[in-house]
């Protein structure tokens, strides 16, 4: 699970990040992060829409390579 500081810092700096919910890219959701609480990240992705996150999925910079999902 993402720290509340790892949050806070993507959060700050707006990097965007890629939220890897399954094995599929094509459900990957990129965004940027705008808010959390204790089971949930919110994420306005470029459309502008906010999108609901579990904190449980995998998030990583949308820079990088993509990783494999959290089982």
């Amino acid at each position: 699970m993402i720290t509340d500081e790892q949050l806070d810092d993507l959060r700050v700096t707006g990097t965007k990040v890629r939220v890897v919910r399954d094995h599929l890219e094509m459900n990957d959701v990129v965004g940027i992060v705008v808010a959390w609480d204790d089971e949930q990240v919110m994420v306005r992705r470029p459309n502008r829409r906010i999108v609901k996150l579990s904190r449980s999925y995998r998030y990583e910079l949308a820079s990088e390579e993509r990783g494999e999902p959290v089982e």
